[in-house]
């Protein structure tokens, strides 16, 4: 993602993608699922981002056609077509990091490298509310419906069940927050004692020089953008 952004070169986030990106997403077996969400998300954000910034962006340059008060130039194409790529790569990183990494395990591991435990949990509580959310509203869903609730003839008695689905789902999730307090607690949370982990993940050899490639990368980058800025 830094890199992609950084980057002063004009075909940077394309190598990330085809060299970087679309590999990874092939070792770490979840390019099903990379280029679902490529399809349904990041193609249609980056498409949109790059016909709009075509037609409007005002650069002058040689006139590719003209309809009406719209006439995009060549350098108001290649503009858009960069930064559509841009956060197409920042997007793909990022989806590809959710895709592969669980988030119990990067907080277990950053609280091992020293991170304070109360950031730990208000990142990993982010991470996970909504997943949490979604399968809760499932639940409450498949219970009301084994009641007799109709949710799902039209749009308008559709908007009439949300209030027998909405109360269920919002007092639950209180009662969770309230049960996972409890437990954090009862665990020591708070204690300044140096912990113990269940889960202990692996830094392989692969993923420090991997890890230092990277680092590099960002490195040159920020200097190429610096001395040609």
């Amino acid at each position: 993602m830094l890199i992609a952004f950084i980057s002063p070169f004009y075909w940077t986030s394309h190598i990330l993608i085809l060299a970087g990106i679309i590999p990874l997403s092939i070792i770490g077996r979840v390019t099903r699922e990379y280029l679902n969400a490529v399809i349904r998300i990041i193609l249609p954000a980056t498409g949109f981002l790059f016909i709009m910034q075509a037609l409007f962006q005002p650069l002058p340059g040689k006139e590719l056609f003209r309809i009406g008060f719209l006439h995009p130039t060549l350098e108001s194409t290649l503009f858009a077509f960069r930064n559509a790529a841009r956060v197409f790569a920042i997007a793909s990183s990022f989806t590809l990091f959710l895709l592969t990494t669980h988030p119990r395990e990067l907080m277990t591991d950053l609280t091992r490298r020293g991170l304070p435990p109360q950031i730990a949990y208000v990142i990993i509580s982010t991470l996970q509310i909504l997943p949490q959310m979604q399968a809760k509203a499932q639940t409450i869903i498949a219970a009301q419906r084994s009641r007799g609730l109709d949710t799902q003839s039209s749009f308008l008695k559709r908007i009439g069940s949300l209030v027998p689905l909405v109360g269920p789902l919002v007092f639950g999730s209180l009662v969770e927050v309230e049960e996972r307090a409890i437990a954090i607690e009862a665990r020591g949370f708070a204690s300044t004692r140096p912990k113990t982990s269940l889960y202990d993940v692996p830094d392989t050899s692969s993923d420090k020089i991997l890890r230092w490639i990277l680092i590099a990368l960002v490195v040159f980058a920020l200097a190429a953008r610096l001395w040609l800025s």
